[in-house]
């Protein structure tokens, strides 16, 4: 995992660049973890993450959820490198005060667990596409953009 660190800082220090393209991503929770634990599609996450660098956003949500999973098992210091490694280069967002009662609309309307209303009202607050390997966002792939990475 820290080689992949290392490396990502790397690319995300000068040696990736931005694509022309205007759209931006709000990033799943589920992809970093892909990453940090090591999972089957890390390869796919990594290389999307590297190929658009510029245009990706993390909610504080997706922030502290990974630092309690990480938390959860024992991988404090891995935390610390995402941190130092990875927030730098990308945005964090958070939804505003006033919105926070649209994450309920959304979760009846879509059926939707409050992980991915919470993604669903930034994405729709800031024009974000989520890109995400959870199925759930199919019911809601009508109302906001998403891309799927499987």
């Amino acid at each position: 995992m820290g080689g992949w660190i290392k490396g990502f800082k790397r690319k995300f220090g000068g040696i990736a660049t931005q694509s022309k393209s205007m759209e931006k991503y709000l990033i799943d929770t589920n992809i970093f973890l892909e990453i940090l634990l090591e999972q089957e599609k890390k390869e796919k996450c990594k290389s999307f993450l590297v190929e658009n660098y510029g245009k990706l956003v993390l909610s504080d949500f997706s922030l502290h959820s990974i630092g309690v999973i990480l938390f959860r098992n024992h991988k404090y210091s891995l935390y610390n490198s995402f941190i130092n490694d990875v927030i730098p280069n990308i945005k964090v967002a958070s939804i505003e005060k006033n919105r926070y009662y649209r994450l309920e609309e959304l979760a009846v309307r879509f059926n939707l667990d409050f992980d991915d209303s919470f993604q669903a009202v930034l994405a729709e607050d800031l024009k974000l596409t989520v890109v995400t390997m959870d199925k759930d966002f199919e019911r809601i792939k009508k109302h906001i953009k998403i891309k799927f990475l499987n």
